[in-house]
């Protein structure tokens, strides 16, 4: 496990956070730094065949060592940190044994991770807890999770016992942006199906995930002086207000979970003349998803309607799908990630994802990508932490995977 953790903290202290705003790849060069370190590092423990391509997308391939026909077994994790909180000058703090009480990250400003906001972390006790030192996210979401893939991958290459087909490794840039699968090479990386290392808590094993959309919604006013604004003026702030409150109070993150869709405002920037509201919208069913995409649309005729003129624009576009509808034709994949972890120890926990990965993406280019556990938690923000031996049984299960794909081989092409 001390190696295991050693590699995470050495990649949490780099630099990473994207940035949503950009329209190069990756979105910061910065991601690169952590990059070219990856190859470096995939070459020391022995995957000659690996590379970082233009776009920052980190690659590498360990061939079949039996004459079995295997699957090609993919591992994908990401690069880049979320933008949500400060991801620069990361100091990853350890904490051994913990023992069910508050933790305090940072004395000097009163930063405490709190059991009672936090109460998953009463399943911690005794084991060893990574935290940054409050000032920062930690960078668990996905570092740990390229720690792990390094860690398995060097013991399987290590142990030459042990009979295993073509393995193929990604490291992503632009995940937390949304666009970390979109210029993964899946010709070249040519596997069969894949799994992202990017889950949280340990045992989850997720393939369902929101359909998801964006909108931008742009309201026109128009100024004059106040004194003389009767039956004129028309404040574009005011409109967004009215615009927002109009959808329903309760179908928010906040409140709701499970399968539970939302709309969440992400940005408002207003003045009388203009206004802009930028939201997300997400369903784990499709029609639902259109549902919600229509009434932003309904909101906007109504309240041109009630203006005699189209002063309310939205732009509504889709961001991803639901990779159940590409998972459940080939369930060998979850049955051998059950499989491999019940031998780790762990209880496998299959949940919906609210949210979506690298994955959700590439399931629908033609790779199917379920998502495992990283063993961390709280993630995009400083009250982020991950679990040593949550960790290790992470990197076990990674293992298993390969060495049961030979063992219980069923060609799902």
């Amino acid at each position: 496990m001390e190696n295991l953790i050693e590699r995470f903290v050495k990649y949490a202290k780099i630099y990473t956070t994207s940035d949503e705003d950009s329209t190069s790849t990756p979105s910061t060069e910065i991601q690169k730094n952590l990059a070219k370190i990856l190859v470096e590092d995939l070459k020391e423990i022995g995957v000659e065949n690996s590379y970082m391509d233009d776009n920052g997308y980190v690659y590498g391939f360990v061939p079949s060592n039996t004459d079995k026909m295997c699957n090609t077994i993919g591992f994908i994790s990401h690069m880049d940190t979320a933008p949500a909180a400060c991801g620069e000058n990361v100091n990853p703090q350890i904490h051994k044994n913990y023992n069910g009480k508050d933790l305090i990250l940072n004395k000097e400003k009163n930063i405490v991770l709190s059991i009672n906001e936090f109460p998953y972390l009463k399943d911690q006790v005794g084991k060893t807890l990574i935290t940054s030192d409050g000032t920062t996210l930690l960078g668990a979401d996905d570092k740990a999770g390229i720690a792990e893939i390094m860690e398995a991958i060097k013991y399987i290459i290590e142990n030459k016992d042990i009979e295993h087909g073509p393995i193929a490794i990604g490291f992503t840039p632009d995940e937390e942006v949304g666009r970390g699968a979109d210029l993964f090479d899946v010709k070249k990386f040519n596997a069969h199906f894949a799994y992202t290392i990017d889950g949280g808590y340990l045992g989850e094993l997720e393939y369902e995930n929101f359909n998801a959309a964006g909108a931008i919604v742009n309201i026109t006013g128009k100024s004059v002086h106040p004194g003389s604004a009767k039956d004129i003026l028309i404040n574009a702030t005011t409109v967004a207000m009215e615009f927002h409150s109009l959808l329903p109070e309760d179908e928010v993150p906040e409140k709701t979970d499970g399968y539970d869709g939302f709309y969440m405002i992400t940005d408002f920037k207003g003045s009388i003349e203009n206004a802009t509201l930028k939201y997300i919208i997400r369903d784990f069913d499709l029609e639902n998803l259109q549902k919600r995409k229509d009434l932003l649309k309904n909101i906007g005729d109504r309240i041109n309607k009630k203006y005699e003129k189209e002063i309310v624009k939205v732009e509504v576009k889709d961001e991803y799908y639901n990779m159940k509808k590409v998972i459940e034709p080939v369930m060998y994949v979850i049955e051998l990630a059950k499989k491999s972890m019940i031998e780790a120890g762990v209880k496998p926990n299959i949940i919906p994802i609210r949210g979506g990965t690298d994955g959700a993406k590439l399931s629908y280019m033609g790779l199917p990508t379920p998502n495992i556990f990283t063993g961390g938690a709280n993630f995009h923000g400083i009250y982020e932490y991950v679990s040593g031996e949550d960790m290790l049984k992470a990197k076990e299960t990674i293992i298993n995977i390969i060495k049961n794909d030979v063992i219980n081989h069923d060609n799902i092409k």
